[in-house]
């Protein structure tokens, strides 16, 4: 008898479960133990389909192992979950589920370099004249910096930066710890170096203090600004997941679902002077992908290039706002540098 129950305990249980296809497993960047799980059905702005996805995801880690972390409902419908690679593998397999990926590393798309005067603003408005007219300023339109945050405090900013959320410490404050953040924001809506000079800024943080962090935070940022977003807005994501080999289609379709929402995202084609096709997300179709151009208005030898980009900006020795004090600057060179200013034009023509 008891030889009998084993063997229906063993022909029911998971250890002999169909298994299905893991996007990007083992891909450069993979993070061990870490997974996106994509389900069927639409997307939703409602409240309610945070508790109806989050029990669909208890279900499933119930069913299959591992533990369900964050829930997405306006750009993906799924959930980030913490599980093995043979688990992830058979809830693949799962009717409901319409992929599972392995989470993979995004980075800051820039650099630091020594501080030379800023250009880039001069080459937005069309005249090479050592002069930046706008006709415009982006008042009452809201930039969303998906980055390592903001310090807000900084006086270029004249109080119109706030803290969104933090995706990295899971808390309200995104304070900026690396600076890539604080140098995109000055670039898109700072008083002395921003394109849109009343242009509301929000710190998404989804980038750690070395400029890194697992795509699913990128996810997370994209989920809110989604559902928080209200009026005229441009998102901006200078940062880049993946390369050769590399899949990271929930980052690619969480950005869709984003500018679906009505989000513009101006977002960096990469830095490692290939062709910008090979980097996600800038390779979504819906968004505005941004090569870098030098002083002398040539495409600067590290930026990405090809079909998928679609426009270039000034991304090299671009001086902004420095997260160290509240009146410093610092000169970054990158791809990184190029989309701000994109989304800074952005915000300009929303205001309109």
């Amino acid at each position: 008898m008891t030889g009998a129950l084993a063997g229906v305990g063993l022909a029911a249980g998971p250890a002999h479960a169909a298994e299905g296809t893991v996007v990007g497993a083992g891909a450069p960047g993979a993070l061990e133990g870490q997974y996106i799980v994509v389900l069927d059905g639409a997307t939703s702005l409602a409240a309610s389909a945070e508790a109806r996805v989050a029990a669909q995801a208890e279900e499933l880690t119930d069913r299959y192992g591992g533990t369900a972390d964050h829930v997405y409902t306006s750009v993906l419908r799924g959930f980030a979950a913490d599980m093995t690679a043979a688990q992830a593998r058979r809830l693949a397999a799962d009717p409901q589920v319409r992929y599972v990926q392995q989470s993979q590393l995004v980075r800051a798309a820039g650099g630091t370099q020594p501080s030379p005067p800023s250009w880039g603003l001069d080459r937005v408005d069309g005249s090479v004249d050592d002069a930046y007219a706008y006709p415009a300023t982006g008042a009452g339109v809201t930039a969303y910096v998906l980055d390592s945050g903001i310090r807000t405090s900084h006086r270029t900013f004249e109080g119109r930066a706030s803290h969104g959320y933090d995706f990295v410490d899971e808390d309200g404050t995104a304070q900026d710890c690396n600076g890539h953040g604080t140098h995109v924001a000055g670039t898109i809506g700072g008083a002395e170096y921003g394109v849109a000079k009343d242009v509301d800024l929000v710190a998404v943080r989804v980038l750690g203090c070395d400029g890194s962090a697992p795509d699913r935070d990128a996810i997370e940022g994209l989920d809110w600004v989604a559902q928080n977003a209200d009026g005229p807005s441009v998102g901006n994501m200078s940062l880049t997941s993946g390369g050769p080999n590399a899949e990271p289609q929930a980052l690619r379709d969480a950005t869709r679902g984003a500018i679906d929402a009505g989000i513009q995202f101006a977002i960096a084609a990469g830095n490692s002077g290939t062709d910008a096709c090979g980097t996600s997300p800038g390779d979504v179709p819906e968004a505005i992908t941004l090569g870098s151009t030098d002083r002398g208005d040539g495409r600067s030898g590290f930026s990405n290039y090809g079909r998928c980009l679609d426009l270039f900006a000034p991304g090299g020795n671009i001086t902004s706002a420095s997260h160290s004090s509240d009146t410093g600057s610092s000169t970054m060179s990158g791809t990184s540098m190029a989309t701000p200013h994109a989304a800074g034009a952005a915000a300009l023509y929303l205001e309109g």
